[in-house]
């Protein structure tokens, strides 16, 4: 029996077929009680989950995933759900952003290869956000993007605490002698209290927000809490959604453009996010062919200020703003910087989402005349020592070390770093700057959120608790300090980062964007006449990696993967 004739969707291409070929895809499909009806032109939607119980953050997308279901049965679509690699930050060696590139073309020859119309994708901890959407912008197909929302508030001895930011802040009240093991145990259950990721304005909230700033999903999205039911309604809607976006074509480079990505910059600097989100812009932009640079970071967003008073640079956390109005009230109050015109998932525009969105706590989400930091977006800095830049967040920096000079204290990579910090005879005090190499890319690699480096012991009993940090690695969105990453080039390539030495005088000036090591010319250029490359993988992964990853300021994306392929697929496999 043939099918009825419909309007041609790419599924039809598997489904819609009489001879052999229909059958095959058709028939194994039916093994899963699919009635032969469902095969008749409705949109099918792919679910790509990133569930794991090797991921806490995303262990309730199982759920979410059926209330994703029921929406797209209820619209007339046809869901079919499939998994992908899923990314912890939490138990991953030795980091999860050395897999997000692997994640990324799991995540676009899944949707290339099979007979998807559209996709909703979720995510939640840090590296499955950009990870899934720079593998569905390489196919182009329309997509939603639907977060899983934080966990609920920590809480221990009747104080809030934060991911991330509670664990960096206790960890140093133990190295300090100020806080027992059993005492810090005993905040590991108090800390996470429910399924969800991050609670602070983390890489995790702050990339959920990016998607909203975006528009590749549904207001909302940044901060429902994860256990909340309206997470659940979100899911649902989502489905609805996508059936709707695949008949009208609505696809992510329509939504993805410059202007939203601009849009996005400027709300990172609003929300005070985190700098990991500026690595996964970049190479999301790359796979769309979307100009953007380094200095777009700087230029569009570093001047606007902080409104969000969350952990770490604040008080609050992500439950509280969701009840305060979440990402929707934050960008009502800085619409005068967006292009409101942008087009979003739901089909409308930016400034119909939030023309009427609410503010429901001015402590949590000030006001933008009287802001709870100023100029806090990412700042980029150049010189001697960062020729094609390096970051840093004011936000999290304290205002007396933005401008600073001091003696170099260096590690030549992370095992160096932890086999000498805790030394009392460590030679080092609170004007030197700290210095950690091979840590980038291909350093480490896959660039570890090492970057804001525990301060040695002999510090914290002094009561100091920020020094001028700087790497070619990254940061938590969950830390703090004066910490300057993604120092580009980096070590591991022949950066000027790889010839700093013990005594070398950095010079640090956030306002002028400026970062120079004090060495000359000429003894620079012999420094680097004995630099040897440090050893590279030699097979696997690692190798393809490291072979292939692009610097920091370009993203940190594979080469091979920058662009795409779109969603055409010629050949059977019969």
């Amino acid at each position: 029996m043939g099918l009825p004739k419909k309007p041609l969707r790419r599924s039809q291409q598997w489904f819609g077929r009489d001879e052999k070929h229909g059958f095959y895809y058709r028939s194994w499909l039916k093994s899963l009680g699919i009635p032969h009806d469902m095969f008749d032109g409705r949109p099918v939607i792919g679910i790509c989950n990133t569930w794991s119980e090797l991921t806490p953050c995303n262990s309730s997308f199982r759920e979410l995933a059926e209330h994703v279901k029921r929406g797209v049965y209820e619209a007339g679509g046809f869901p079919l759900e499939f998994p992908v690699m899923s990314l912890g930050e939490t138990q991953i060696r030795p980091t999860a952003m050395l897999f997000r590139n692997l994640v990324s073309m799991d995540v676009e020859e899944s949707i290339r290869a099979n007979p998807i119309d559209g996709v909703v994708l979720l995510m939640g901890c840090d590296k499955t956000t950009p990870s899934l959407l720079m593998g569905a912008a390489s196919v182009d197909l329309p997509t939603i993007g639907l977060s899983g929302g934080p966990s609920l508030s920590g809480n221990w001895r009747g104080q809030p605490v934060g991911s991330g930011t509670g664990v960096i802040q206790m960890s140093e009240m133990v190295r300090a002698g100020t806080l027992s093991q059993e005492e810090f145990v005993e905040a590991e259950a108090s800390m996470q209290r429910s399924k969800g990721s991050c609670m602070t304005m983390g890489t995790a909230s702050t990339m959920a927000s990016m998607v909203e700033a975006l528009g590749i999903s549904l207001p909302e999205n940044a901060a429902i809490p994860a256990v909340d039911s309206r997470r659940f309604r979100l899911a649902h809607l989502s489905g609805r959604r996508i059936v709707e976006m695949v008949k009208e074509d609505l696809r992510m480079s329509r939504i993805l453009t410059r202007p939203a990505f601009a849009n996005a910059i400027r709300t990172n600097a609003a929300i005070g996010g985190s700098t990991n989100a500026v690595m996964h812009l970049l190479a999301l932009a790359g796979r769309l062919g979307v100009e953007l640079t380094l200095d777009d970071w700087d230029r569009i967003g570093s001047r606007l200020p902080c409104l969000v008073n969350l952990k770490p640079s604040g008080h609050y956390l992500m439950e509280d703003f969701y009840y305060a109005g979440g990402l929707p009230a934050v960008q009502r109050e800085i619409a005068e910087y967006l292009d409101l015109d942008v087009i979003t998932a739901n089909g409308k525009t930016l400034g119909e989402n939030i023309a009427q969105a609410p503010c429901w706590n001015r402590d949590v989400i000030r006001p933008l005349d009287t802001p709870f930091k100023p100029e806090a977006g990412i700042a980029v800095l150049r010189g001697n020592l960062a020729p094609d830049g390096a970051v840093i967040k004011p936000s999290a920096a304290s205002p007396q070390l933005l401008c600073h000079r001091g003696r170099a204290v260096v590690f030549e990579n992370i095992e160096d770093f932890k086999a000498r910090i805790n030394d009392e005879q460590l030679d080092i005090d609170e004007t030197c700057v700290m210095v950690l190499k091979n840590c980038g890319p291909r350093g480490y690699p896959g660039m570890a959120e090492v970057g804001n480096m525990p301060l040695p012991p002999k510090l914290l009993r002094q009561g100091i608790t920020d020094i001028v940090r700087i790497s070619d690695a990254r940061m938590s969105g969950t830390a703090y300090g004066t910490v300057v990453l993604h120092t580009s080039p980096e070590a591991a390539a022949g950066g000027t980062l790889a010839l700093v030495r013990d005594g070398d005088y950095i010079e640090l000036d956030v306002p002028g964007r400026r970062l120079h090591l004090d060495v000359s010319d000429a003894e620079l250029a012999q420094r680097r006449a004995e630099w040897k490359e440090p050893a590279r993988p030699t097979r696997g992964w690692a190798k393809l990696y490291v072979d292939h990853v692009q610097q920091a300021h370009l993203g940190a994306d594979l080469d091979i993967l920058v662009g795409g392929s779109g969603d055409d697929v010629t050949r059977d496999s019969h």
